[in-house]
């Protein structure tokens, strides 16, 4: 008999969870998904990408990725491994004056995740566009990978995500 792995474990509770904020809560509207299977490096990519109700400045995406590696240990029970997946929250932004914007993206989301997770803020722009604006893509990158055992925080999780999109609307 098949048994789901950690991965789609993890990702159909996400997925449901964030699938319910929009559908019967109207907290936000999803703009994007994506469930992948990478047959070059058999691994796994699962994201989701939403904005707020009624806000157009964010749109957040949360990334779960598993490896080749934690797949066949899981697959295969290897001993001593604990098999998991690593998440990634990446949010989108366009921004105008970098250094004051990318200062108050750093504190907002500091102030909810803690020290644990920096945000990484990679800015882009179009050369010989006439405004200035600058793509500000920020991500927060798990530092352990995540497993069943974490299945209780995924709401709270998903909440300090919100949390994060209306913050950073406000910016």
């Amino acid at each position: 008999m098949f048994h789901p792995t950690v991965f789609e474990n993890i990702k159909v509770s996400l997925e449901n969870q964030i699938y319910d904020y929009d559908n019967l809560d109207g907290l936000l509207t999803v703009t994007d998904r994506y469930d992948r299977l990478d047959l070059a490096l058999m691994s796994r990519e699962f994201g989701l990408s939403f904005q707020l109700y009624g806000a157009a400045k964010v749109t957040s995406e949360l990334v779960l990725r598993s490896s080749v590696k934690d797949l066949g240990d899981e697959i295969l029970e290897t001993p001593g491994s604990n098999p998991g997946c690593s998440l990634l929250l990446r949010f989108y932004l366009d921004i105008t004056e970098p250094s004051e914007q990318c200062k108050a993206v750093k504190n907002v989301l500091s102030a909810i995740w803690g020290s644990d997770l920096t945000p990484v803020q990679t800015l882009s722009f179009i050369y010989g566009a006439e405004d200035s604006v600058y793509s500000n893509i920020i991500e927060l990158q798990f530092n352990r990978q995540i497993n069943e055992e974490q299945m209780e925080d995924l709401p709270d999780l998903l909440k300090f995500l919100l949390q994060s999109a209306e913050e950073l609307e406000k910016i």
